[in-house]
């Protein structure tokens, strides 16, 4: 049986392929090596998506069997940012969903879904969901089950623009907390703050028992 692994997110790549390394799998992770000329030529049986940035062209997903992972327990927020989606929503207990890629956004049946938590850094986060989504990829290999349709009516998210990283209509420590951390991963714009000279970013963030955050902070003059 032949799997191929797509994958843009960097956190996961050398998980991803520390564990699939075998001549079974073969490994993608960029756009132009998705094609169909060169899907043919291995015929594989599953493509894997664990974190994609980039739009599944048609005439692959109606010609292999697509698989992606969704960080919500689908059709509960179906769309973009889905860890800050849930996070700034205090929802810190989730379901990572395995599903069958058709035309709509997360629309697909579902093969898996497995429990999931959202504490720590988005980098930590994103780790521990790679090991989970490697686990679900073998059993979707080794058991090939049967997707069946989402049940309950969708709720959809937007996907987050670089400005709503500013922290300057937080209220609480709490959430000032959750806004730093949910941002704290390679290739996301960090929970920052400006004023009229300098550009403050923050990282690595501690939650304190008085209630204080001690955090990482990169200053740049604007």
């Amino acid at each position: 049986m032949k799997s191929i692994i797509a994958n843009s997110n960097p956190i996961l790549s050398y998980k991803i392929k520390k564990h699939f390394k075998s001549a079974d799998y073969y490994h993608i992770e960029q756009i132009d090596n998705l094609s169909l000329e060169s899907l043919e030529s291995i015929k594989p049986d599953f493509i894997f998506f664990p974190h994609w940035s980039y739009i599944i062209p048609k005439n692959i997903y109606e010609n292999y069997n697509c698989i992606v992972f969704h960080m919500t327990d689908l059709p509960f927020g179906r769309g973009g940012s889905p860890l800050q989606n849930l996070i700034s929503r205090k929802i810190y207990e989730t379901k990572i969903s395995a599903i069958k890629v058709v035309k709509d956004l997360d629309a697909g049946p579902v093969y898996l879904k497995k429990d999931f938590c959202l504490y720590g850094s988005a980098e930590e986060i994103y780790l521990r969901a790679g090991d989970l989504i490697i686990q679900m990829i073998d059993e979707i290999i080794e058991t090939r089950p049967i997707p069946v349709e989402q049940q309950g009516s969708p709720v959809a998210f937007k996907r987050r623009t670089p400005d709503m990283s500013s922290v300057d209509k937080i209220e609480t420590i709490e959430e000032l907390f959750d806004h730093i951390r949910m941002l704290d991963a390679e290739g996301y714009p960090k929970a920052f703050f400006e004023n009229e000279n300098f550009t403050f970013e923050f990282s690595r963030a501690s939650l304190k028992s008085n209630n204080t955050i001690f955090a990482d902070v990169r200053i740049s003059k604007k």
